[in-house]
């Protein structure tokens, strides 16, 4: 059998996943012909023709990308930063825009040595798995509750490790409890959390209904069940001087910095747009104790 142009076999898979409704469909189509020939997606046009095996291989995994199975799942991995986690069926896949977040956490961080920073709601562990990998010197704990997303976080964590990385502690606990990491209390530098905040009953593309874990997505009736908890654990746990940047839905601007200004011990309230304008992060930091 003759080898095929590749760009026929893109422009074939763009068209299939446009009438999908897939939302990026060349952008999809490149960069799953970039994984099926095994080089980067800026070097695809060096590969004119390909072997048909090639050929239908993309076709494959176009069909289930047009069935809308995230395209994170098909890689097998998502990018926050600078790691890619491994995820999957049970995990919530992380998203571009929670870099904004973690640029700021680090931002916070400059001139503090071995801060002590706390990722709550972690899901695979990728803001966790990011501050580690920015700041070797930093001691990492992350927390989640939901067994599936533990057992991606500690797939994620211990590859980690393994190639040379600094460890990171991984609770199983609810960022509910009163109790949650009582031994760090006043100690945190920096609390990162990126919670279930959609409101219930909100219509989400099928990415999204089918395939992330509800109770990753849904915060309650108006989304922000976990995000009064994670304050409150937050408030706890900080140093005095310590920073809390948490992720939130478009239609939270208001709200969760509202939030934030409620708890005494919060000040230096801010709200944080994400590349498109909305708003995307809350950030406060916790008060000093005022000189007598």
């Amino acid at each position: 059998m003759s080898r095929q142009p590749l760009r026929l076999a893109i422009a074939e898979a763009e068209r299939v996943l446009a009438a999908a409704g897939v939302a990026s469909p060349r952008v999809d189509a490149e960069i799953l012909a970039a994984h099926v020939v095994g080089v980067e997606r800026g070097r695809l046009m060096m590969q004119p023709l390909v072997d048909p095996p090639v050929v239908e291989a993309l076709r494959q995994y176009v069909v289930r990308r047009a069935a809308r199975e995230p395209l994170q799942h098909l890689l097998g991995t998502a990018v926050l930063g600078p790691v890619a986690v491994a995820v999957g069926p049970g995990v919530f896949t992380p998203r571009p825009e929670t870099e904004l977040l973690l640029e700021w956490g680090l931002r916070t961080l400059h001139g503090v040595a071995s801060p002590l920073v706390v990722d709550l709601c972690t899901g695979s562990g990728a803001l966790a798995l990011a501050v580690a990998t920015a700041r070797p010197d930093a001691v990492v704990h992350a927390v989640d509750i939901d067994p599936g997303a533990l057992s991606w976080a500690r797939r994620n964590i211990e590859d980690h490790v393994a190639r040379g990385g600094s460890p990171i502690t991984l609770h199983a606990a609810d960022v509910r409890a009163k109790d949650l990491l009582l031994e760090l209390e006043s100690h945190v530098d920096l609390v990162l959390c990126n919670p279930p905040y959609v409101p219930d009953n909100t219509p989400l593309p099928p990415e999204v209904t089918e395939w992330d874990p509800p109770g990753a997505v849904f915060g309650g009736p108006d989304g922000l069940e976990v995000i009064r908890s994670v304050i409150a654990a937050s408030a706890a746990l900080l140093r005095y001087g310590g920073h809390l940047g948490i992720e939130h839905d478009d239609t939270q601007g208001e709200v969760v910095p509202a939030l934030l200004r409620r708890r005494r011990v919060l000040t230096d309230v801010e709200e944080h747009r994400d590349l498109t304008g909305r708003p995307r992060y809350a950030t406060a930091r916790r008060r000093k104790p005022a000189h007598s």
